[in-house]
């Protein structure tokens, strides 16, 4: 599945009728997650025959095309579909409970295969449901011509700070051809440095937000300073919101450009499977009034939560797992643990503190920055399991290649007859 963006362009009144398009499938969303509140043994199916009967009841609901009244219902089961999976999983800390959606400088409307129509050059799109959006000019780098109409499987308009977008998803894979470079590397992410690989080579932390940091806070005392409801509260609501929509587009550029230089630059790419969520928060055990509950209560991390969340090592995981699809590259997930106390020479545990950032071994000699180290050690675990696709964090195969299907836990251990 594929995903094109381009940007609208409308005059305002054709915005403000996104405008009422957008409220009314957040309305729809949000009744639907009222519905359940109030049913909880209802179904998706139970859900997308409610939105008819929203649109009886509500004149305006009614001018929402029927198949974007389905996909809001379907965006309103998929966040109860979360909740109930965390909880059958046990996820620690909060599941995830459905909330409903307010108001905001950003918001979306999905319709289907109905409710939207493209011209015959592909660079004009016509909303026609019940708002009459009418007919708006799309700006972009990439060409429609090459799919066809049945491959539209939906249509997205976001809004945003800096405008309106429409979003195509397409029913087109996507592969492509490279050629092999026999070479395989480890990553360790870090703050110092962005990633240290196990040749050695370092790639520069960028700090977005650090750098933004400045002009944020300007802007965000200006905006507290204004009066609540005034024009001038909007104006600097739209600035604020801009400025980090900046930043965000700035990480994910980064993240992106460097994970597909770094897919097509090797055969097999190694990396830790980091609990990220666990790294910006820091659990301090039990208190008296959850002992009944068992679980543990989980703060801030004030020293360092602020500076992983700019990095982004998970949208980074995320493209490089991508791209090596994309490219038929082996990306493997490897455990974290010991990875940067292990020496990569000797094998030996040199236990250091998190200041420590060069690795000394006491038994072999071995001296080497800490990062390069733990790039070295995670190749070599990823080696080891070079024949196996999709190790997870505790280790286990998901699927074997060129080996016998592995012996099941009740089995492991056990003689053979006759031995």
């Amino acid at each position: 599945m594929l995903v094109l963006e381009a940007k609208l362009e409308g005059r305002k009144e054709q915005y403000e009728k996104l405008d009422e398009a957008i409220r009314t499938a957040r309305f729809v969303r949000n009744s639907c997650i009222r519905y359940w509140m109030d049913n909880r043994d209802i179904g998706r199916y139970e859900l997308s025959a409610y939105c008819a009967v929203l649109a009886k009841e509500f004149e305006w609901a009614d001018k929402l095309n029927s198949m974007a009244r389905q996909a809001s219902a379907e965006r309103a089961w998929s966040a109860i579909s979360r909740f109930y999976d965390n909880c059958k999983k046990k996820v620690l800390g909060k599941k995830g409970y459905p909330r409903f959606r307010k108001e905001q400088t950003h918001g979306s409307v999905e319709y289907k295969t109905s409710g939207w129509k493209l011209s015959a050059d592909r660079r004009y799109i016509t909303f026609s449901d019940g708002f009459e959006a009418g007919t708006f000019k799309m700006w972009g780098t990439r060409d429609l011509h090459f799919y066809q109409k049945k491959q539209f499987k939906r249509v997205r308009v976001v809004r945003r700070a800096d405008g309106y977008y429409v979003q195509f998803c397409i029913d087109q894979e996507r592969l492509e051809k490279r050629e092999p470079t026999l070479k395989t590397v480890g990553i360790d992410v870090g703050l110092n440095h962005f990633y240290t690989d196990s040749d050695g080579q370092t790639i520069a932390n960028p700090r977005h937000l650090r750098k933004s940091e400045k002009s944020l806070k300007r802007l965000q005392r200006r905006f507290s300073k204004t009066k609540k409801g005034s024009k001038n509260r909007a104006k600097f609501r739209n600035k604020l919101a801009r400025k980090h929509l900046k930043v965000s587009r700035q990480r994910k550029d980064f993240a992106t450009k460097t994970a597909r230089c770094v897919v097509m630059s090797n055969d097999l790419v190694a990396y830790e499977d980091l609990k990220v969520r666990n790294m910006v928060s820091q659990r301090v055990g039990r208190v008296p009034r959850l002992e009944a509950t068992g679980e543990p209560v989980r703060v801030r991390n004030r020293h360092l939560a602020k500076s992983i969340s700019d990095a982004a090592w998970t949208q980074f995981r995320s493209w490089v797992e991508y791209f090596g699809k994309v490219f038929g590259v082996v990306t493997v997930a490897v455990p974290p643990h010991y990875t940067s106390q292990n020496c990569s020479h000797c094998g030996k545990v040199v236990k250091k503190t998190l200041s420590t950032r060069t690795h000394t071994c006491p038994h072999c000699g071995h001296t080497q920055d800490r990062d390069w180290n733990a790039a070295r050690n995670i190749l070599e675990k990823a080696l080891r399991t070079a024949g196996h696709v999709g190790t997870n964090a505790s280790g286990e195969i998901d699927q074997y290649l060129g080996e016998e299907t592995p012996p099941s836990k009740s089995t492991r251990g056990k003689r053979k007859p006759g031995k």
